[in-house]
């Protein structure tokens, strides 16, 4: 059977997740959040208390990580040692050991295993930074959605406000500069816009626009 793959790729802020969950309700089929994985796993390099610097430390970490991704109710779930870790992994420092930890190929290696075999279970939208080009390079449905990084730091800075984080707008853009360099100059599976990705800038777009214009490339494709 051949399953419906849709792969969002894109820079931090662009707001793919959201993109992402929007297409999956509208065409009922699944979403799977894959930066939330790579956030499991720093969420266990930091409560481990290892030094996520140090190489082997983090392939110890990998090798005997005990994390599995599922479906309860339609949502996602990553299982850290059969815990539920959804709730302790959009924090600053998750995002920044994240952002560190997924540079390794080992960390990239055990994931992106387990994001396939995700896809070829069941019919799934998938967001990252690596998907179209590396993940699911066969995938028939890829978008790229970017903003200007301004745009993007403000979205940030008013998620993480609303989440009750007091952090410094200029400390946002910052970090989100230095996140937008390491993951696309990364030597492994770096951010690239794939060939074959339809490119989506959302800077002047509300999220109701982008996935309308999402759908409606689908039901011409």
């Amino acid at each position: 059977m051949n399953r419906i793959n849709i792969a969002i790729d894109g820079p931090s802020g662009a707001g793919k997740s959201t993109l992402a969950k929007a297409v999956s309700k509208a065409l009922h089929i699944f979403y799977l959040d894959t930066g939330s994985m790579y956030r499991a796993v720093a969420y266990a390099a930091v409560k481990a208390g290892i030094d996520i610097k140090n190489t082997y430390e983090v392939e110890q970490l990998i090798e005997k990580i005990d994390l599995h991704t599922v479906y309860v109710d339609g949502e996602q779930q990553n299982l850290l040692d059969g815990e539920n870790v959804m709730p302790y992994i959009r924090t600053p420092e998750i995002s920044k050991a994240a952002s560190d930890i997924s540079a390794y190929p080992c960390v990239r290696h055990k994931l992106v295993a387990m994001q396939r075999e995700v896809a070829e279970k069941y019919d799934v939208v998938l967001d990252g930074r690596d998907i179209g080009t590396y993940v699911l390079p066969n995938a028939e449905y890829k978008y790229y959605v970017t903003a200007d990084a301004g745009e993007r730091a403000r979205r940030r800075h008013l998620e993480l406000a609303h989440k009750g984080i007091d952090k410094d707008y200029d400390d946002v853009l910052r970090e989100m500069k230095i996140r937008d360099n390491n993951d696309s100059t990364r030597s492994f599976a770096p951010l690239r816009q794939a060939d074959d990705a339809i490119l989506i800038d959302t800077t002047h777009m509300s999220i109701d626009e982008v996935v309308g214009a999402v759908l409606s490339r689908l039901s011409q494709e």
